[in-house]
Formats: C-alpha cells, sequence, structure tokens
C-alpha cells in the first residue's frame, strides 16, 4: 500500500518527493545530532535536540511554514520545550556548527551529483568564488536593540561557491556586521588545497590572504584593488595578448616585495566601462603559463554567478528573517537558507540533465512554489516510516540515479525561467513632498481614465 502511494506522490508531484528524499538522506536526524555533538562548545541537548532546530528552521526558509513561531506549532510533537526556550536555543547557536554544518553537507551531495557527469570548467581544477553577504537589518525585537535609533545590523557570513556543482561547499559567519571579510578569512585560507582556484573581488587583494593561498600551494584569480594592492618590487612590460568577450587583453610579471614568487596581472580594456565608469579590469593570478589570459579574463567573469546565487536566496527562499534580531539567530536563518539552497540548486542540475534534449533552464523559483504548495500534502499521507525505508535503501550515487528516474515525471517547462522584456525608459520628473504623500482612490481614477 505504501509503495503504491510513494508512486503515486512520484508521478504527481515529483519535485517535492526529490526534496524530502534528499533531506532525509543527506540531513538525517542522527547525523546531525552526531555533529552538534562533536563540535559543540558550550551548547547541549536536553530535550531540544540541534536536528529539530534545523529542520523547524529549514521549513521556514523554504517557505513551508511562514515564521519559526508557526514551525513550532506543526512539530509541537517533537519540541517538548517553551517558544521562549526554543529562542533561547537558536540565540545560542555557535557560528562553528554553522561552519561545520554547511560544510559537510556539501560533501555528503556530492557523490549524488556522480552521476550527472557535470562539465568541469578548467580540467584538473576545483573552481572556488568565495564572497561575502551581509544581512539587512533586522526588527528591534530584542531588549538591547528597542533604544537604539539606528538600523540593526545582524552580522554577515563569508560563502565559498563551487562554480561547477553550482553548490555552496563552506561558509564563515560573523556575529559583527563591522568586521572586515578579510580578516575572517583565515579558516579558509587553512583549508585551501592544491587543486583549489580561488576566484575573489578586489576587497581580497591584500598579501596576506593572496599569500596564504601561495602558501598552500592553491591558485587564485583575484581583482586589483586600486589603492590598497600589496606594493610591488618589480613589474615587466605589459605585452598583447589577444581579446576576450568584454575587450583587448595584456599581460605582464610581477613580484611582491620580500617574496620570492612571481605572478602574473592580467589587464583587460574594456570595450565598454563598467556602471562605475571603470575602463581597465586588471587581475592577479598565480595559474601557471598553460592556462591562458584570456581564459582568467573570463573565468574571473564567473565570478559573478555568485551574486546571481545571493539573488536567489533572498528571492527564492527566506534567507532574510527580519524577526530574528539576534546575530546568532539570524545567522542560523541563512546557513539553514543555504542548505535549502543546495537541495534546489541540485535538483535543478538533475532536471535539467533529465531533460536535457529540451535545453530548458529550470527556475529554483518555481521549485520551491511547488515544494510549498504540496509538501505538507504529501506529508499527511505519506508517514515518516514511509520515507525511512527509501532512505536507507538509496545513498550516494545510488540516490542520483533515483532522482534522474523521477524527475522524467517533472514538467520543464512549467517551472522554466522566464525572461522578462527589456524596460521602457522612464522620465523621472522632480515632485514636491507635499504632492508625493497625497492619496487618491485608484477606482475613481481608473473610472476617469475610460471616460
Amino acid at each position: 500500500m505504501l509503495r503504491k502511494l510513494f508512486e503515486q506522490a512520484t508521478q504527481k508531484m515529483p519535485i517535492s518527493v526529490m526534496t524530502r528524499l534528499l533531506m532525509g538522506s543527506i540531513f538525517d536526524t542522527e547525523w546531525i545530532d552526531a555533529l552538534f555533538e562533536k563540535h559543540r562548545e558550550r551548547q547541549y541537548s536536553r530535550e531540544l535536540l540541534f536536528s529539530t532546530v534545523v529542520e523547524m528552521m529549514s521549513m521556514v526558509t523554504l517557505g513551508v511554514c511562514h515564521s519559526l513561531h508557526s514551525a513550532s506549532q506543526t512539530y509541537k510533537d517533537k519540541l517538548n520545550v517553551s517558544l521562549s526556550s526554543l529562542y533561547d536555543k537558536i540565540n545560542r547557536t555557535e557560528p562553528k556548527l554553522l561552519q561545520v554544518l554547511v560544510r559537510e553537507s556539501a560533501m555528503r551531495l556530492a557523490p549524488v551529483l556522480a552521476p550527472l557527469n557535470l562539465p568541469v570548467t578548467l580540467p584538473g581544477y576545483r573552481m572556488r568564488v568565495v564572497d561575502g553577504n551581509h544581512l539587512p537589518s533586522t526588527e528591534k525585537r530584542l531588549t538591547a536593540l528597542k533604544t537604539k535609533t539606528g538600523a540593526a545590523l545582524p552580522g554577515h557570513t563569508l560563502v565559498v561557491y563551487d562554480l561547477d556543482q553550482s553548490l555552496v561547499t563552506d561558509i564563515v559567519p560573523c556575529e559583527d556586521a563591522y568586521t572586515p571579510e578579510s580578516t575572517i578569512l583565515e579558516p579558509l585560507l587553512a583549508r585551501a588545497q592544491p587543486g583549489d582556484v580561488w576566484i575573489a573581488d578586489r576587497h581580497f587583494c591584500l598579501k596576506k590572504v593572496l599569500m596564504g593561498w601561495q602558501i598552500q600551494n592553491a591558485c587564485f584569480i583575484v581583482r586589483e584593488a586600486a589603492q590598497y594592492h600589496p606594493r610591488l618590487a618589480q613589474e615587466s612590460e605589459l605585452h598583447y595578448v589577444g581579446r576576450c568577450d568584454t575587450g583587448e587583453v595584456y599581460e605582464q610579471t610581477i613580484s611582491l616585495r620580500d617574496e620570492v614568487q612571481t605572478w602574473r596581472r592580467i589587464d583587460v580594456r574594456l570595450d565598454h566601462p563598467t556602471s562605475s565608469g571603470e575602463t581597465r579590469l586588471r587581475i592577479w593570478s598565480n595559474l601557471p603559463a598553460e592556462v591562458g589570459a584570456q581564459k582568467i579574463a573570463d573565468l574571473y567573469r564567473r565570478r559573478w554567478r555568485i551574486e546571481g546565487m545571493f539573488q536567489r536566496l533572498e528571492a527564492d527562499l527566506k534567507s532574510e528573517i527580519r524577526t530574528l534580531g539576534h546575530p546568532r539567530a539570524a545567522l542560523l536563518g541563512f546557513a539553514t537558507a543555504i542548505l535549502a539552497y543546495n537541495i534546489l540548486a541540485l535538483l535543478k542540475r538533475v532536471i535539467e540533465q533529465a531533460h536535457q534534449e529540451q535545453q530548458v533552464e529550470v527556475s529554483t523559483y518555481y521549485m520551491a512554489n511547488e515544494v510549498r504548495m504540496a509538501y505538507y500534502g504529501m506529508m499527511s499521507f505519506l508517514p515518516p516510516e514511509a520515507w525511512n525505508s527509501w532512505i536507507r535503501l538509496y545513498q550516494g550515487p545510488a540516490l542520483g540515479r533515483l532522482l534522474l528516474q523521477i524527475a522524467r515525471y517533472v514538467d520543464p517547462q512549467r517551472i522554466r525561467v522566464r525572461q522578462r522584456g527589456p524596460k521602457k525608459p522612464k522620465t523621472k520628473s522632480y515632485t514636491d513632498s507635499v504632492t508625493a504623500h497625497k492619496h487618491f482612490s485608484s477606482a475613481r481614477a481608473i473610472r476617469e481614465a475610460a471616460l
């Protein structure tokens, strides 16, 4: 009976079924609680398990539950503590736990991608894009925030994005919104490995950052900062190497003061100025000579994919929960949104692979909507024990092959990316504040326009 119900759910709501299978397989409660016990510092578990907190918060970030309060009502059978105890728990979530949770969950997702045979951006290398994401201001529900007049900023997070897997593979959460991103990069520098290529913006063009990757035998592609880049001891003459998609490319060899190794500086003379009016783009790299300057310029352009990922986090998921004013609670919400995004990003690649003959780009926004509409209905007639049997049966590459089979039931045209037309230019005219704040009846304005 349960098998028949599972097959019906697979055909009617395949995206929700795939989401539940991934969540149960990758983020099972025993693994999360074991991770908590291994890496916790001051926190402990009594009546409330860390896995329950993560599961509840993931339902909020996916949009299945409207808020943490509504999630607590949904999970009241598992929640043996009061609502205030729940908030105390999330307000004390240690940033180190979030970092380990995201990093190790991404490692568990990697074997599921194996059957897809994803293309490689640069053969022999792993492409890593690093950038920071600052959370917006929150509501001032905490006592310490109520007397403040300015915006309450809960912190920021350094995010590592894998270009080939389209997954977030690591984060460094920071509670202090004023802490510079480059000062919290040390954990990522320590975990850099040979074969990595780190792509970063000008904020990371610092000697300690670049030398940190160099010491780890990792490669980097970093945009040069205009004034505060490391001081150079020597630079060769620029020589022309050809064109890329955005302009003419020049290259030269550079070396730092008190350092023996030499690096490369790629100078791109842009055909069209940037939005800030810049006409030249300088990029530093320690990639070997067999990787051409034009290829390096093209790779740096792909750094903007992480910006698109941040936009999808904000638009498709609830990564910014304004009601969570405590920095640790807000960072927990952002980290669980990354877990949800990784699931949707993996399913996006699976669906596109299953329907590659149609060459359709799948939208994570419409995928998230499918999950929101069907998740509760699916879970109401398929009990947890039915899922547990399937989850134990399919792990790693076997789960990836099962997802490919289920993805055949998805209509890719229904969840494809919609391209909007170009915006019509509008001339802005001055309006005084009195006129701007006046109000009118929309119904009367429409009737008058129809006359």
